[in-house]
């Protein structure tokens, strides 16, 4: 046999078992993000209204959601240098270990009716969403060439089921015995997904892709400096990054605020939960119909129609009063698909725009930067919700979402670098 027909036989071998291995890993990620769904979703829709239950301020209610997005921008930096150095599956662990951490640190604030406590809780609570997110791009490390979206979307469309009926087991774990059970649920379901993924991410993806590249083992040009060059040099993975960060923090900037805005119109958990549940709904059901989109008409054009449907939702939850309940969830609805639409076709975007061997670096400062604009936004949300109204939180939304949107509809198609 020639040396050409042995290399041909290697590079099948080598495809097949790839593709075998990217089954796995998208089964088991699908799995895990199921189960971390349900604590997230859990979380999401009760640390507004615990934190200010305990605070008996509304500045401390927005500071719940603040601490969740600002821990996973922590956590996430040391989960992409973690994946750069020894794959997606410790980096994996450890973000759901922090989460499962979190969880058990706020039953304890639950318990002692300390507000401090649940704060510092819900800051490594965070490292669940952190993970939920790094797990969207340990989906492409193997995918096929014009399929990066959807591999991407078949993760992010895991998390509907856990995160729809997180918020609603909410409502009746707390109708039942308080806002205890809802974090010790959490805690319960975050060591289930640190132990899925610790026992079945094997093999690791990110190793798996660098067989037969230059770089056989993970890649050592790992440092937020490197990243750094990269968003320099290429305009498709600025654009990204840019679209990423403006969708997460205008969709957790409305959300975060909205349970405190609904208790105001004198809705319960339970109402709330119903809302946070369908806008939630919305973040991940349609997100195989995005990401199937994002590959065959394109990321950007995908990425301009996210923006107008956080405009539009923006537009009509100024419009809504209080107790306006139908109105808030039409708009948390909207918030929700455009949310996805930015996040998936922003991220298979950066994916595509990047080698693989700096991706674990670009995506995690991607992420870094996208929950660090979040926890902004989170604490400007509360501020404006305190010192002036839910209606002008939607107009500086406007502020933010209108000239990204224009940025896109001007770059029409861009290919990645």
């Amino acid at each position: 046999m020639t040396s050409t027909s042995s290399g041909q036989v290697w590079t099948a071998q080598l495809t097949a078992y790839r593709a075998a291995v990217q089954r796995r890993v998208l089964l088991v990620l699908t799995a895990v993000q199921v189960v971390a769904g349900i604590g997230v979703g859990a979380g999401v829709a009760a640390s507004t209204l615990v934190a200010r239950h305990l605070s008996g301020s509304d500045t401390v209610g927005g500071l719940a959601q603040t601490s969740v997005v600002l821990g996973a921008a922590l956590v996430a930096v040391p989960t992409a240098r973690l994946a750069a150095e020894r794959g997606r599956r410790p980096s994996l662990t450890f973000a759901y270990g922090c989460g499962t951490l979190g969880a058990l640190v706020a039953v304890v604030a639950v318990a002692v009716e300390s507000w401090p406590l649940l704060l510092a809780g819900l800051l490594l609570f965070g490292g669940a969403s952190a993970a939920g997110l790094a797990a969207r791009y340990s989906a492409t490390d193997l995918s096929r060439p014009g399929h990066s979206a959807r591999d991407l979307s078949i993760v992010v469309w895991a998390a509907t089921g856990g995160s729809v009926a997180g918020p609603l087991m909410a409502g009746q774990i707390d109708d039942a015995g308080g806002h205890l059970g809802v974090y010790a649920l959490t805690a319960a379901v975050f060591a289930m997904a640190t132990l899925g993924v610790f026992a079945g991410l094997r093999p690791d993806p990110l190793r798996v892709a660098h067989q037969g590249s230059p770089r056989m083992a993970i890649a050592p040009e790992r440092s937020m400096r490197a990243a750094l060059g990269v968003l320099r040099r290429s305009p498709s993975a600025r654009l990204a990054v840019a679209t990423v960060v403006v969708s997460h923090t205008a969709m957790v900037a409305l959300m975060s605020m909205t349970p405190v805005h609904l208790d105001h119109g004198g809705a319960g958990l339970a109402d709330v939960g119903i809302v946070i549940s369908l806008h939630i709904a919305g973040m991940y059901a349609f997100s195989p119909l995005v990401g199937w989109c994002a590959d065959q008409f394109g990321h950007v054009p995908v990425m301009f129609g996210g923006q107008v449907l956080l405009v539009l939702a923006a537009l009509v939850a100024g419009l809504s009063s209080a107790d306006s309940l139908i109105q808030v969830a039409v708009a948390l609805f909207l918030l929700g698909v455009g949310w996805s639409c930015g996040l998936v076709a922003g991220s298979a975007l950066l994916t595509d725009s990047v080698p693989v061997d700096l991706r674990p670096s670009v995506q995690g400062l991607s992420d870094a930067l996208m929950n660090g604009g979040a926890a902004i936004g989170g604490l400007a949300a509360g501020a404006l919700l305190a010192f002036a109204s839910y209606p002008a939180l939607s107009a500086v939304l406007l502020l933010l979402t209108l000239p990204m949107a224009t940025a896109l509809l001007l770059a029409r198609r861009i290919a990645p670098a």
